[in-house]
């Protein structure tokens, strides 16, 4: 399998992204490893080509179009399943350290095996983001936060905001319904320390509305937070 490079960078382009040979190279052989394992494992059901660079690549290099990180400012992350978008961001930005967490091991062993294919060295983290999230050594320790496809956004701020340290930034990376979710999730952000600063909707070739809400934190989460996740799908922060 091999993907077409040239829609490869016409998306990078439209995030004002330059991808080099070398990060082209990694994402035609991350194309090909996702579809060799997803047949043996659920990774994705994206599997055609062009559908993979557009609907996974693509969304992910997003990213930077609302954010331009420095060399050397750490990344997580939360719920990265086949690598999306934390490994993708790293292929594009190698200078980053890039933290990738999951609660199923059997995703992150394709995870290591396809970082060791593309010579790329991710801190990789077998966890619960709630249990990780009230860890000394990850809470309040990164520049940037996002997760993609995990849950509602009043829930998923009190999954990936305690990871964020004070002045940094999480990405929510949502669909159509990001209004509804916004409003929601109001109090919720307050309460965990954040503040809604951004939300730019975009359409990648026809694939849908696609919305990145950036919620910048602004002050400590407080230290019950986040709670079980039992919790959080019982008692939904008002």
């Amino acid at each position: 399998m091999t993907i077409n490079r040239e829609l490869l960078l016409s998306c990078a382009s439209k995030f004002n992204i330059t991808l080099d040979e070398a990060a082209v190279e990694r994402f035609d052989i991350y194309a090909r490893l996702l579809t060799e394992k997803n047949k043996v494992m659920n990774l994705t059901a994206i599997v055609e080509p062009d559908e993979i660079v557009v609907k996974h690549f693509g969304d992910s290099l997003s990213l930077f179009s609302v954010i331009s990180p420095k060399k050397g400012e750490s990344f997580i992350d939360v719920g990265t399943g086949a690598g999306f978008p934390g490994v993708a961001f790293l292929i594009a930005r190698p200078d980053l350290k890039v933290t990738l967490i999951d609660s199923t091991n059997k995703k992150l062993e394709f995870i290591r095996s396809l970082c060791c294919e593309l010579g790329l060295m991710p801190e990789i983290i077998h966890a619960r983001a709630e249990e990780a999230g009230m860890d000394e050594r990850l809470r309040e320790s990164f520049d940037y936060a996002a997760a993609r496809a995990v849950a509602n956004l009043r829930n998923l701020c009190e999954y990936c905001l305690p990871f964020v340290k004070r002045s940094g930034v999480f990405i929510a990376m949502k669909g159509a319904k990001a209004e509804d979710e916004i409003f929601e999730a109001s109090s919720a952000v307050k309460l965990l320390g954040g503040k809604i600063e951004e939300k730019k909707k975009f359409n990648l070739y026809d694939t849908g509305e696609r919305n990145l809400i950036l919620i910048r934190k602004i002050s400590q989460t407080p230290p019950k937070y986040p709670r079980p996740a039992a919790q959080i799908a019982k008692r939904p922060l008002e």
